[in-house]
């Protein structure tokens, strides 16, 4: 038996995840009547920014996403019904890969190898223990209500992934490193066996019997393309190509306040020339890092009728309102007030 691998712990400046996924629990709230706004206010953050692909939003804007979710809809139970509403489809070529593989073990190799371009919240790893099979989340950058909501909501939505794929109603059982939450007799008959707390790992057991098990859409050509998109994504994540999302991420993290230089330099572990040859190499500088992630903003805040002009220049650090057209102006072609009439 493999010992599970300790690998690299992501940081909370590198840990990610796309903007699909916090879509879908942004939609969810709405079951219980909480709008975008609510959720987003002031995280540099918009459901259009959600819906494009290209999105990936930091590990504490994430959280705190979670946070409010929580708090706003009073469901603490959240992840089991996220969980339900998980779809192949929301987890891009890597999801069509493993839907079009010729086994359940087939497409597990496809997750474990991966998933980091998904996400580096954490690590997926698949191995066997005698006449079990295991599927692990490893080398986790969560913890506390976070931990417990995306680990929640992974397995319950695999589970559910795992019987569409088959064709069979899949069982087993799970281990969670979190105590038992309070409400989770009212979800037990939405995880597919008996489910252990305060465990060492976080892990989802079952007969190594199944791993055996043919795929309804098993298609080697489809498998086949949707691998090789998936290894020039995981290619592109070991270069530096990355870099100005992750300076990106850094400005937008912290709500309203922008980092300056000499700050996210020091976040980076870089040198300020550093930091600036680094943008530079990709065709770009600091500034317009902040004025994109500033743009993004001055949108979402423009669509809130409630907020004066000056509230809105004010949030997004500019003296006046003259100094914020005029900044508008230059990143759109337009005004701020003309944008907010259309």
């Amino acid at each position: 038996m493999p010992t599970p691998s300790r690998g690299h712990r992501s940081t909370a400046l590198d840990a990610d995840l796309p903007g699909n996924y916090v879509l879908e629990l942004v939609e969810l709230a709405g079951e219980w009547g909480v709008k975008p706004p609510e959720l987003l206010r002031g995280l540099g953050v918009s459901v259009r920014m959600l819906a494009d692909p290209g999105t990936r939003l930091p590990l504490a804007t994430c959280a705190e996403i979670v946070r409010r979710a929580h708090t706003l809809t009073g469901e603490p139970g959240l992840a089991f019904s996220m969980g339900m509403k998980m779809r192949i489809s929301m987890h891009g070529f890597l999801g069509f890969a493993a839907m079009t593989a010729a086994t359940l073990r087939e497409a597990l190799a496809l997750a474990e190898r991966f998933s980091r371009t998904r996400t580096t919240i954490l690590r997926l790893r698949t191995y066997t223990e005698g006449d079990r099979g295991v599927l692990a989340i490893e080398d986790c950058s969560l913890d506390g209500e976070a931990l417990e909501f995306v680990v929640l909501t992974l397995f319950v939505g695999l589970w559910q992934i795992g019987n569409a794929v088959t064709g069979r109603s899949l069982t087993g059982s799970v281990e969670l490193t979190f105590p038992e939450p309070l409400h989770f007799k009212r979800f037990v008959h939405v995880v597919p066996g008996r489910v252990r707390f305060s465990r060492p790992a976080n892990r989802l057991l079952f007969a190594s019997t199944l791993l055996d098990l043919p795929l309804v859409a098993a298609d080697p050509v489809a498998t086949r393309l949707a691998r090789e998109q998936c290894e020039r994504e995981l290619q592109a994540l070991g270069d530096t190509g990355r870099f100005v999302a992750r300076v990106r991420a850094l400005v937008a993290a912290d709500g309203e306040r922008i980092p300056a230089l000499e700050d996210a330099a020091l976040a980076l572990h870089l040198s300020e020339r550093t930091l600036k040859r680094r943008l530079a190499e990709h065709g770009t500088t600091y500034r317009a890092v902040i004025d994109e992630v500033r743009l993004e903003r001055a949108q979402r805040l423009l669509e809130d009728r409630d907020l004066s002009m000056e509230r809105i220049a004010e949030r997004l650090g500019y003296s006046d309102v003259a100094n914020f057209t005029r900044a508008y102006k230059r990143w759109t072609g337009t005004t701020p007030a003309a944008s907010r009439v259309k």
